[in-house]
């Protein structure tokens, strides 16, 4: 069977969340005979075109970006031609030029969607663009939701709630390097004796000026892996309020990225806003038995990290009960480390690539069968 997935991007151009989740379903599924190709935007695509990891990887090239949204003539010719030899067309929600695409070249495919988030920032164009959406997703074959949180609370995903399946997204241990000792001792020496570690990019919805405002509050280590839109704005605030315990490393290998998250006492995930669906960073923490601080936005994010159980739930934007939260797992390390352990055993019951790739591909047959 073979599955063409589309979204806006992909490696090489980047490797975010979606682009994860993509590639773990392709990596995955092939095991259970699936031939997975992955289509997307690139500034090079000729050059960035190639075979990732058992799957080929196109590009069609990116013209002009306009609120977040890539746009492609060139994406119509190379949609149509790949849809052609797909039984299967897997798309991943938000991306409005897919919408168009899908609906402009009639390829007769069943179809899938991966609902990663509801439109949160771009309200106003969300007016013009629901129409389309709307028809784009009602359009269908199974719409897919990351949680059964984000179900509940999303009103676009409960218009459509009769033919939507809940699929976690899962990450394997075998796509991270084994951490070599050298490494380890590396970042042992270079970072504080104790920390809270965030992992993400610096983006408006991740709630990096609450945790920063907690480090001042608390005076606890925080590290900060990730670069983003708003590093050079979190880095004046840190400079300005002289908060000599935050640590801004930026970008950093998987290896370097593990053995920190080894090394830190537990990982503070402050997004607060919907743009936040699932945060695979948590499954990562969960992945290493680390305790999580996160907070109540009604997305994934509290389906991954259960309140008492595996770490703590905190109310969005709030600096003080993050202070509160952050002072309590470093004062108790008993706690600590039964909400690691607890999170190792639930990221083993719900949140590998493994399984991930089993609902998919029961999934894929299911659709493939109905036509």
């Amino acid at each position: 069977m073979r599955v063409l997935h589309f979204f806006k991007t992909y490696w090489p151009d980047t490797f975010g969340g979606v682009e994860r989740t993509i590639h773990a379903i392709a990596k995955g599924t092939e095991k259970h005979g699936i031939c997975s190709e992955v289509l997307s935007l690139s500034r090079s695509p000729d050059t960035n075109t190639m075979l990732f990891d058992g799957h080929m990887a196109y590009k069609a090239k990116l013209d002009f970006e306009l609120a977040s949204t890539g746009f492609s003539c060139d994406v119509f010719r190379h949609f149509r031609e790949l849809s052609k030899e797909a039984d299967i067309i897997h798309f991943h929600f938000p991306w409005p030029l897919m919408d168009i695409v899908n609906l402009a070249t009639r390829h007769g495919k069943p179809t899938i969607v991966t609902y990663h988030s509801d439109i949160v920032k771009q309200k106003t164009l969300l007016k013009f663009y629901q129409p389309l959406m709307f028809r784009f997703l009602g359009g269908m074959d199974r719409i897919v939701a990351t949680s059964s949180n984000y179900l509940r609370s999303s009103e676009v995903l409960r218009a459509f709630s009769s033919k939507t399946r809940v699929i976690p997204l899962g990450l394997s241990e075998g796509d991270y390097p084994v951490v070599a000792e050298e490494t380890r001792v590396r970042w042992s020496s270079r970072l504080p004796k104790r920390f809270f570690l965030f992992i993400g990019v610096l983006r408006y919805y991740k709630g990096v000026h609450v945790l920063l405002e907690a480090a001042r509050q608390t005076g606890l280590d925080v590290v900060l892996i990730g670069n983003g839109p708003l590093e050079d704005e979190l880095k004046g605030k840190v400079r300005q309020q002289n908060l000599s315990n935050v640590h801004f490393l930026g970008a950093l290998p998987d290896e370097d990225k593990v053995a920190i998250l080894d090394l830190s006492l537990g990982l503070v995930f402050p997004s607060h806003l919907r743009s936040e669906a699932f945060g695979l960073s948590l499954v990562e923490a969960a992945m290493r038995a680390k305790p999580m601080i996160s907070c109540e936005i009604g997305t994934g994010t509290s389906f991954v990290n259960l309140d008492g159980e595996t770490g703590l739930v905190i109310p969005p934007n709030d600096a003080t009960a993050l202070s509160q939260a952050m002072t309590r797992l470093w004062n108790d390390h008993q706690m600590a480390l039964s909400y690691g352990s607890n999170a190792r055993r639930r990221y083993e019951t719900n949140f590998t690539a493994e399984q991930m790739a089993q609902s998919y591909m029961e999934l894929y047959r299911e659709v493939a069968s109905s036509r």
